[in-house]
């Protein structure tokens, strides 16, 4: 049996980012990840994207692998929201919330080496790679668990078991937990595209009756492209040559950023809301997708995964520093008290932005618009939604505040 003080199934972004926060602690760290590093290679031109808010950067920062991941990240100074066809439009810029950037995009694969090298070098944290949970109980002040590791079957015992195994997380259906799970018609087509008249820094939120479009500024004057449509139409902007998918979604978008010129593959995602009712169960914490996957809109799911670990490595630090139970009733009590609002009030809004802007309903168009243009005249509420989006509102934790987690008394 392999005693643990902390197990993470789920060594992805959002997983691996809770090991890197918690190394130094004094703690025994077990991290179960069943893909593969991928191997090095050059940077393809349409490699997949994320935004990170203000606030993520803060989280990444404080543990420590932002400097690795900066080069490649390019920051957000504004953003662009418009409903498509009508006079509704805001724009939210980094004077509205007093920082250098809303945000940043940078390359899921250049966060996923930084994260990979910071446990590389942590000497308290052991990768178990590739590996796959089989079995897990709770036994008394204990979770025991089974996992296949390459040839060998490995039985380890921790008091506090994390999961971060994504949308299709195996620990939550072993737990057969209640969740929301709502489809939307919906898929989500990811591509990249080069306009000849780039704006830098300058993403672009456009609602559209399917769904948000979504062009984020890449390093080179490149932009992602997510394009939420209707299930009826994913097959057939997939099977478009490249020149009229360009053409389809010029006169989707239109010229604000000149003429599209070359685009990457592109690939198709279904949309789901999933939100556990009760990610916090005895022993046993889920955390990232594995506890909520939101619609891409204002893309707000991968930084609330990150918010996740910084609230619940904040309770298992002062849990180290006060010689309490890593998962005891205090502790889990401590973080769902955290994470208890940000997490379903962030479903919400983002499955409020999504049906909302599809109605085409005359008074609630009017009505969007009309709140649209009032929030780009008025400073203050800009402000707040600034605030909102960048993850910055509310009680935070220090990681959140950029400040890495307390360690004079970990123990040893």
């Amino acid at each position: 049996m392999h005693e643990y003080d902390l197990v993470i199934i789920g060594g992805g972004l959002v997983g691996g980012s809770l090991a890197c926060a918690l190394s130094g602690c004094g703690l025994r760290i077990a991290v179960v990840e069943a893909v593969p590093a991928a191997a090095e290679h050059q940077p393809s031109y349409d490699e997949r994207v994320i935004a990170l808010s203000w606030g993520s950067r803060r989280i990444l920062e404080a543990i420590g692998v932002w400097p690795e991941i900066a080069p490649d990240a390019e920051p957000i100074r504004q953003v662009h929201v418009s409903d498509r066809g009508h006079c509704g439009f805001t724009r939210l810029g980094p004077d509205d919330a007093g920082v250098e950037a809303l945000g940043y995009v940078a390359s899921a694969r250049v966060m996923g080496a930084a994260i990979r090298t910071a446990l590389a070098l942590s000497p308290d944290v052991e990768l178990l790679c590739p590996a796959r949970l089989s079995e897990h109980r709770v036994v008394a002040d204990r979770v025991e668990l089974e996992v296949q590791h390459g040839d060998e079957r490995l039985r380890l015992t921790t008091p506090l078991l994390v999961a971060a195994d994504g949308g299709d997380s195996a620990v939550r259906r072993k737990l057969d937990l209640e969740t929301r799970d709502e489809r939307y018609e919906q898929d989500a087509v990811i591509t990249t595209v080069s306009p000849d008249r780039p704006r830098t820094g300058v993403a672009f939120e456009r609602f559209t009756d399917t769904g948000p479009l979504a062009l984020l500024p890449m390093t080179g004057g490149r932009y992602s492209v997510v394009w939420t449509c209707r299930r009826d139409e994913t097959s057939v902007l997939l099977a478009l040559s490249d020149e009229a998918f360009l053409a389809r979604l010029q006169e989707r978008f239109g010229y604000r950023l000149g003429r599209f010129l070359q685009v990457g593959p592109r690939r198709a995602y279904p949309l789901k809301l999933v939100l556990t009712r009760n990610p916090v169960q005895p022993r046993v914490v889920l955390i990232g997708n594995a506890a909520h996957t939101l619609h891409p809109v204002a893309g707000q799911g991968f930084n609330l995964g990150l918010r996740d670990v910084a609230a619940l490595a904040e309770v298992i630090a002062q849990s180290v520093r006060a010689g309490a139970d890593l998962g005891g009733p205090a502790a889990l009590s401590d973080y769902r008290d955290w994470r208890g609002s940000d997490q379903p009030s962030t479903a919400r809004l983002t499955d409020l932005l999504a049906r909302v802007f599809v109605n085409p309903w005359s008074p609630l168009r009017l009505a969007r618009n009309a709140a649209m243009l009032g929030l780009d005249l008025i400073p203050p509420a800009r402000h707040r939604v600034a605030q909102r989006f960048m993850g910055v509102g509310g009680r935070l934790p220090r990681l959140a505040c950029g400040v890495p987690l307390e360690k004079a008394n970990a123990r040893n």
